[in-house]
């Protein structure tokens, strides 16, 4: 339950998953949409759809790319049945407005499956990142959060911010300076990463324990 004020210049973790544990991505195609959804959904002028958008784009109109974002997106993790969001708000209710489009994914799901009704677990959850220690473990959790123990990945229709973080050649979505700048090396970060993902789950054994 969120009981604050979404500020510029925090950050937040922001999250939610499928109503009753259910999956909200069934194939890759979903897993682009929804991708598609963080990168298109995030500009103060709405846009009416992601199929325009693309409409647009390919009559030359300018790209959603070069306006103003409503959020910086930090990490992001997308799994089969929850996600996860590092954001904060560049301008007044970004967060509010930027989420509001991303629901609009339940619209795509349900035509494309035949189905009705809500597909998220009620709004979407967050959390204020007080400090700079919480914000380094939390990015290593959501980068690793579709992985296990091994690295290795949990499903192939999942996807994080991982691999913006520790390849030069990836450019992504995120605004990652925040998090890099603590880190001599995207090698560091790295290291730094896998040694907090596997402590989280060791604590998570032993509170199960």
């Amino acid at each position: 339950m969120r009981n604050h004020i979404f500020e510029i210049g925090k950050y937040y973790h922001i999250y939610n998953r499928g109503s009753d544990k259910r999956y909200i991505i069934l194939d890759i195609e979903d897993l682009k949409r929804f991708m598609q959804s963080l990168i298109e959904f995030n500009v103060v002028d709405p846009i009416q759809s992601i199929f325009q958008q693309h409409l647009k784009k390919k009559l030359n109109f300018s790209s959603s790319t070069t306006k103003k974002p409503l959020v910086s997106i930090v990490a992001y993790c997308i799994n089969k049945n929850h996600f996860h969001l590092i954001l904060s708000p560049v301008v007044d209710n970004g967060i509010e407005k930027f989420m509001q489009r991303v629901g609009g994914y339940t619209r795509y799901f349900n035509e494309k499956y035949d189905r009705s009704g809500v597909l998220f677990q009620g709004r979407f959850k967050s959390k204020i990142i007080e400090d700079n220690n919480y914000l380094l473990n939390l990015s290593a959790y959501i980068n690793f959060n579709n992985r296990n123990e091994n690295g290795d990945l949990i499903s192939e229709f999942s996807k994080s911010s991982l691999e913006e973080y520790t390849k030069d050649q990836i450019k992504g979505l995120c605004n990652k300076e925040i998090v890099l700048s603590n880190f001599k090396s995207k090698v560091n970060y790295l290291e730094f990463a896998e040694s907090s993902w596997k402590e989280t789950l060791k604590r998570k054994e032993e509170i199960e324990f």
